[in-house]
């Protein structure tokens, strides 16, 4: 049964691939296919979820699964680039840089596009279209936790590790990753891998609008290898949660608990205050007057956080803010870059995004967490506050 299905996903995938470069010697077709309407939840299996409101505490346990676990394989060089690399607490590299790296051995680069439902944007379609050479696809949907129906949540480490290893990603190699808006998606990608323990990851400022921009080739999915590698990722996380063996694995995960929290904790903070909560959404939907984008989702925000909506760290070019405009925006609303810090958003994307400025500005150790306002809004017992409360 798994094969059948799992040959069904190629097929699907290989005509697709086979009618988009035939396709794309045509003047009209990035526009056409920028447009097109996304297939699935995840771009590579259709899957049934079954979450419980009443277990909000979702933990990251791991599943019941033969595991082929090849940590003690598993190499640890330190990665060298023909240019400097970036400072430790510099969370992202220029196009240039990128450019002058990009043919290093251990440098894999990651497409990580993902879209609003309503913006009807197919992010694989896209990167089969158009990509930075040699970038793999990393699917933000497909490669998340298959027990919730809540949205790309925080996979177990067995699976994320299953899942990257199918795309050849090793410990060893020095990521860049990157998304079709600027900074949006790339931002969930970078802080996934650092929760896992790989810090040697960097979002592409700019990201590929920025890097076309400069002039730089882009490459079409000449070969199918970066999309069966994409789709061996997704049956791969399948396998691991149903219990069933994957290998071989080339990725060691090391789990830092302090960077994400789950519903309880942020229940708790409400009354501890240890944490400066921080809300990426906008002010229509921070403060209630606005409906949230999901259906059956309350609006309003969690008792006590403060809303920095996630385009002020963003400069007119969609690249990340000077540090001292970054600082600049936190401490407008009274954030101190000397206390803990926990971010949010609607589905745990653009919490990343103040975690990357913040990042920039030395706060290295930002929490998020996952479930995020959809979550917390559809969820009827946790506490909601709006403008109209706090007036």
């Amino acid at each position: 049964m798994a094969s059948s299905s799992a040959s069904a996903v190629l097929a699907r995938l290989l005509s697709s691939h086979r009618f988009l470069v035939q396709s794309s010697s045509s003047s009209s077709v990035s526009s056409s296919l920028a447009h097109s309407p996304r297939f699935f939840t995840s771009l590579f299996t259709r899957r049934a979820f079954s979450y419980t409101p009443a277990s909000s505490c979702w933990s990251y346990k791991k599943p019941n699964t033969v595991f082929s676990r090849m940590a003690s394989s598993v190499a640890t060089s330190q990665v060298s680039f023909t240019n400097t690399s970036p400072r430790p607490t510099e969370p992202v590299v220029s196009v240039d840089w990128l450019h002058a790296n990009l043919r290093e051995p251990d440098m894999k680069v990651l497409d990580a596009s993902w879209y609003m439902p309503d913006e009807q944007r197919n992010p694989l379609q896209e990167y089969q279209v158009a990509h930075i050479p040699g970038a793999l696809f990393f699917d933000v949907d497909g490669i998340s936790d298959r027990t919730t129906n809540l949205p790309h949540m925080l996979p177990s480490e067995e699976a994320f590790a299953a899942a990257v290893s199918a795309l050849g990603i090793e410990n060893k190699d020095g990521l860049v990753v990157y998304d079709g808006k600027g900074i949006f998606s790339a931002a969930r990608v970078w802080w996934m891998f650092r929760v896992f323990g790989h810090d040697r990851i960097w979002v592409l400022d700019g990201g590929l609008p920025r890097w076309r921009a400069s002039g730089f080739d882009v490459e079409s999915s000449a070969s199918g290898d970066a999309i069966l590698k994409a789709s061996a990722a997704s049956e791969a996380i399948e396998k691991v949660y149903q219990g069933q063996r994957v290998g071989p694995i080339t990725f060691q995960t090391k789990f830092q608990p302090h960077l994400v929290w789950t519903l309880d904790q942020v229940r708790e903070n409400i009354e501890e205050k240890t944490h400066q909560h921080i809300d990426a959404r906008s002010k229509a939907r921070f403060d209630g007057v606005a409906p949230e984008p999901r259906k059956g989702i309350r609006s309003g925000h969690v008792p006590g956080s403060k809303c920095v909506p996630f385009p002020q760290m963003l400069d007119s070019s969609q690249s990340l803010s000077s540090a001292d405009e970054l600082k600049k925006k936190f401490e407008e609303e009274g954030i101190s870059l000397d206390k803990p810090i926990v971010t949010s958003c609607g589905t745990g994307v653009t919490a990343c995004v103040l975690a990357l400025g913040l990042h920039r500005l030395g706060k290295t150790d930002v929490t998020v967490y996952d479930g995020s306002w959809t979550e917390w809004g559809g969820n009827p017992d946790t506490p909601v506050s709006t403008s109209e409360e706090s007036a």
